[in-house]
């Protein structure tokens, strides 16, 4: 591959990769929707909450963990809280902000909904490729988390560190 060949395959490469999540995470969704009554981001909310190790979690650091704005996750949680499926109390240890907690329908729906995500996920992604495929794809992943981790990507915005 020549220099002059790198920006066009880059290009071809992200838009292949933007369309490829857009039509994975439709499917994951459509099916999460069908089964479960779920959003896609209400599960992934309530996915992220499960793996804490506490029974609450901050707003702010469940928004951290997710990689989502504030105020994107306090209308998110809004809504959810609306349908039952979270509480939020004053944190006890500051009283600053808000834990947010599961409410008893909203593991309950976690627990189905993990299993149709898992299995839509399989069905729609997993299914599709090889044993190698799935692995270089780890390995790209693996790539990009170190580059983002190295603070590589703010050196340099050619991708070329």
């Amino acid at each position: 591959m020549t220099d002059t060949d790198r920006p066009h395959r880059a290009s071809v490469a992200w838009a292949r990769y933007r369309r490829m999540r857009q039509i994975l995470d439709a499917a994951v969704a459509r099916d999460l929707e069908r089964e479960c009554d779920l959003s896609l981001p209400e599960y992934e909310v309530l996915a992220a909450m499960e793996s804490t190790e506490d029974q609450c979690i901050r707003v702010s650091a469940l928004a951290e963990r997710m990689g989502w704005a504030h105020s994107r996750l306090s209308r998110q949680l809004g809504r959810m809280q609306r349908r039952g499926l979270i509480g939020r109390e004053p944190c006890d240890l500051d009283g600053r902000g808000d834990d947010v907690v599961f409410t008893d329908a909203g593991a309950s729906l976690l627990r189905t909904a993990a299993a149709a995500h898992r299995d839509a996920v399989e069905r729609h992604f997993t299914d599709a490729l090889t044993e190698r495929q799935l692995d270089e794809l780890t390995g790209i992943a693996q790539s990009i988390d170190g580059h983002r981790a190295s603070g590589a990507e703010s050196r340099s915005h050619t991708g070329h560190a």
